[in-house]
């Protein structure tokens, strides 16, 4: 693990939004570093954790809440896609509060070997679950036209093609560094620039290898299916693509029409409102920023859950702005 410390991103905003109190049970649905979970822990809360990264679990399992009678931390090494099923081997079929940190995680950004940044060279990996295919697997094995899709949907890169021609041209490729290279003069990149244009292919594939937007769909229907009523819903995302994910999400759970697009039809009627009171786009603060550079694309939106029945789906998959 890195020395630097984890410093939780709008860790204030979330707990306000969570309100939660002894005796509560609340699922810290990205246990990462713990950030949340500590606070919550402090506040008297019950957490139950969920990480697909076996490094964050055995993290973890030293922590004394985990060995306390009953426990007042219960960690679960699974996807948050598997909120439900988790909780139902421990008996748990409903909770109080729910809390999404999406996205990578400063552990692994910062641990070179585990191949999520350029700022580092290492194997090129990105898996959060350490199993499954490797980003290496991806760009040195898929065809030109995959490799530039991806690098267009989730990355919102322009030059899709230009960066996919250049990656087949180059295989094979091992480490960050290559991969960060062979984007950098597909794009003319000159050093000193504001923001290094490798930033975009590297979320991209990052999400695709991990599956993060369906992950994301999944988790959010799984929370709303476990909050009671009452419950809180906190979501904290880092990019646009998972902001208009969680954005329509609330906004059609309180009860607005699906909103159309040319990738998808309007939906039917909307049911009884699942939630209620859902925020607008809540951002850090300057002081924030200023010690937490990576709270500087954060944004929070969070909703209390209604009596009403969980949505049965499909949801919008938030393509609409």
């Amino acid at each position: 693990m890195s020395g630097a410390p984890h410093i939780p991103v709008l860790l204030d905003e979330v707990m306000a939004a969570l309100n939660p109190g002894p005796g509560s049970l609340v699922v810290d649905a990205t246990f990462g570093a713990g950030g949340y979970t500590r606070r919550l822990l402090g506040a008297g809360a019950t957490v139950h954790a969920f990480d697909r990264d076996p490094d964050a679990i055995a993290a973890g399992r030293a922590w004394g809440e985990v060995s306390e009678v009953p426990p007042r931390l219960v960690l679960h090494p699974r996807r948050f896609s598997e909120l439900v099923e988790g909780l139902a081997e421990v008996g748990v079929a409903s909770v109080q509060g729910v809390v999404f940190d999406i996205g990578v995680s400063s552990m692994q950004l910062d641990q070179a070997a585990r191949g999520f940044a350029f700022s580092s060279d290492g194997p090129l990996d990105m898996r959060m679950s350490q199993e499954g295919e490797s980003a290496a697997d991806f760009l040195n094995g898929a065809a030109e036209e995959a490799i530039a899709d991806v690098l267009y949907h989730y990355g919102e890169e322009r030059q899709s093609r230009r960066i996919a021609r250049a990656i087949v041209a180059a295989r094979p490729l091992t480490t960050t560094g290559q991969f960060a290279q062979v984007v950098r003069k597909a794009l003319g990149y000159r050093p000193g620039a504001p923001r290094d244009p490798a930033t975009r292919s590297f979320q991209a594939v990052r999400i695709h290898i991990n599956g993060e937007l369906d992950e994301l769909h999944a988790g959010l229907a799984a929370a709303e299916r476990l909050l009671a009523p009452g419950g809180r819903l906190a979501v904290v995302s880092f990019h646009s693509l998972e902001d208009r994910i969680v954005k329509q999400f609330l906004r059609e759970g309180a009860g607005a029409m699906p909103a159309g697009s040319r990738h998808l039809p309007m939906s039917g009627p909307v049911g009884e409102p699942v939630f209620e009171k859902p925020s607008g786009a809540i951002r850090p603060g300057p002081e924030e920023e200023a010690r937490n550079p990576r709270a500087r694309s954060a944004t929070l939106r969070w909703a209390v859950r209604t009596a009403a029945p969980a949505r049965n789906g499909p949801f919008s998959k938030g393509l609409a702005a």
